[in-house]
């Protein structure tokens, strides 16, 4: 036993160096991993801590694959010694540039956000510094993984093509769909000519309409009413006809329309919708000068369609923005169809009349 150990004694040395480095590197990760969550949750508590996550995994499974790498460095002949030295620097290399790419990328990532809550906080657009974000740290991520292929000897021609100014477009484009590079040329068109904005109100189809809150370089992301969110390709926003409420004045007209039947009395009906409309606290005035020298009143109404069995009366009002505009009109379809229902105005159903012919059979 003596024996063996004088004569291994080196091996044995080397061994335990190359564990306890492995123990020492994977508890130093750890520390930094609650360091970095903590500080993480200080500056955004509602975030779950993925990135610091990937990174101790990596960092871990980079040691533990060192370390066995080093130990089957004792067991190998003499002559493979080299390949399992190439091997260690090759899984070293690709560890190293896999966590600073994870570094980097959660610092500009935060970097981002902070500036982000920034002009949210002093009421400024931060729609480009959103679009922005995604552009950075896809390409941070696209370096890095073309700086990995650099460890595998049959890859690097392709990795220092890539990387070159022209090499980049080149592969973009033959990765990339048409649609997917539709895409990416559609988010930079919303953030160049600003059709909307994140927070701005849109109405792109009648079912889809809500507040933007995120554009990606994919999708536009808007949360409806319903507080659903709706995630629309750029390359098909940017085909849609949509309404944006908060671009240019915010006031908003709102037409609240109205069938009632032909017996009914037209002067009364369109007075009664008048009256509740100008009620309402939310009407906005929005007569000109001359308009009110005339007298001309508030809320215009006129009969505007003779439908088969109903007439159909307008009231065009007026709100502040399109949320108050909104609420107007729901409130006084209430409030006129009880006035109607009291002044005895009818608001019609359809009739169906049958005809019943007896036939003689013979």
């Amino acid at each position: 036993m003596i024996e063996f150990l004088e004569i291994h004694k080196q091996d044995i040395v080397y061994s335990i160096i190359v564990i306890a480095l492995i123990f020492a590197l994977r508890s130093l990760t750890n520390r930094l991993h609650k360091w970095l969550v903590k500080e993480k949750n200080r500056k955004f508590p509602n975030e779950p801590p993925r990135a610091s996550n990937m990174l101790k995994r990596i960092l871990n499974t980079l040691w533990f694959v060192l370390g066995i790498i080093a130990l089957s460095y004792l067991f190998v002949e003499k002559q493979n010694k080299g390949v399992i030295i190439d091997n260690f620097k090759s899984v070293l290399y690709i560890g190293i540039v896999l966590a600073i790419t994870i570094i980097v990328a959660t610092s500009a990532n935060l970097w981002f956000r902070i500036d982000i809550q920034k002009k949210i906080e002093n009421q400024h657009d931060p729609t480009s510094f959103k679009f922005l974000r995604y552009v950075v740290l896809v390409s941070i991520y696209f370096i890095g993984i073309l700086l990995c292929l650099l460890a595998f000897p049959s890859l690097k021609g392709v990795a220092h093509t890539a990387l070159g100014g022209a090499g980049v477009i080149t592969l973009i484009v033959g990765i990339s769909s048409q649609e997917a590079l539709s895409n990416i040329v559609g988010g930079l068109f919303i953030i160049s000519f600003k059709p909307f904005k994140i927070g701005d109100r849109v109405k792109v189809t009648d079912t889809m309409v809500g507040t933007v809150t995120d554009i990606t370089l994919r999708h536009t992301v808007i949360r409806n009413f319903e507080n659903k969110m709706i995630v629309i390709p750029n390359s098909i926003i940017n085909k849609e006809k949509l309404i944006n409420y908060d671009l240019g004045e915010l006031k908003c007209c709102e037409r609240i329309e109205i069938g009632i039947s032909y017996d009914s009395d037209i002067d009364l009906a369109k007075k009664i919708m008048q009256e509740e409309c100008e009620n309402h606290p939310l009407i906005l005035d929005n007569r000109t000068e001359l308009e009110i020298q005339e007298g001309k009143p508030i809320v215009k109404t006129a009969l505007i369609q003779l439908n088969e069995s109903s007439i159909t009366i307008r009231a065009w009002t007026w709100g502040r923005d399109y949320n108050d505009s909104f609420q107007l009109k729901i409130d006084v379809l209430e409030s006129i169809k009880k006035r109607f229902d009291k002044e005895g105005i009818e608001i019609p159903f359809p009739y169906r009349n049958i005809v019943m012919k007896s036939q003689n059979v013979k």
